[in-house]
């Protein structure tokens, strides 16, 4: 990536040479970092704004019951986690918490959930089919309300940035969707994962002049 950002700047420094526009790729420069700070103090003051309302519904016990009443649909998309598992609780809550658009809220949920899944991984050197699962809920991003777009949008000066919500729970719907079809057809045609049989090599070593063993 970085290689790809060094190629976009330096194509566009040659080409303000070219032509003659050195003075409006500089300008653009300063403008657009400019910009860029505006628009990340707007979206952390967002941010802050709905991580609070999520936190205070984690309080409330309202993230919870949305938790409770997902775990159902959890435990369908995810059959082999055991019932009382703690995965299924995170699965949920990282759900709840995508669905609001508090990607930054989501993200340790996630990785909280994985790690849980990982612990009844089969195989630590792969990826099981329930950690497929939720990186496919988690790449589909459905979204009721997209928090972060909203900000961005409305830091841009956007007249109203809430019109986005009904196109993006659209398109996410659909996402969402063709990922966990994707995802459960793929697990079908795929061969069971089985227990990584690991090979432990006895390696012989010399220490000054005599053999042993480590």
């Amino acid at each position: 990536m970085n290689y790809i950002w060094f190629f976009i700047i330096l194509i566009s420094i040659i080409s303000a040479i070219y032509t003659g526009k050195v003075d409006a790729l500089v300008n653009s420069i300063m403008t657009g970092a400019q910009k860029s700070v505006e628009v990340a103090l707007y979206l952390a003051g967002i941010m802050a704004f709905w991580l609070g309302i999520m936190k205070i519904a984690e309080q409330s016990g309202l993230v919870s019951k949305i938790a409770h009443w997902l775990t159902p649909i959890a435990k369908k998309l995810f059959p082999s986690v055991p019932k009382d598992n703690p995965a299924i609780g995170d699965i949920a809550m990282n759900f709840t918490a995508n669905a609001f658009g508090l990607a930054n809220a989501a993200t340790p949920i996630g990785i909280k959930a994985m790690t849980e899944l990982q612990k009844l991984n089969k195989n630590k050197e792969s990826a099981s089919n329930d950690m497929c699962t939720l990186l496919a809920m988690n790449t589909a991003g459905w979204q009721i309300v997209p928090a972060t777009v909203i900000a961005v949008l409305a830091a841009n000066g956007a007249k109203n940035p809430s019109d986005i919500i009904i196109p993006t729970l659209i398109v996410t719907t659909i996402a969402f969707v063709s990922a966990i079809i994707g995802v459960k057809f793929l697990e079908k045609i795929t061969a069971p994962q089985t227990i990584l049989n690991t090979t432990y090599r006895v390696i012989r070593i010399r220490v000054k002049g005599k053999g042993g063993l480590l």
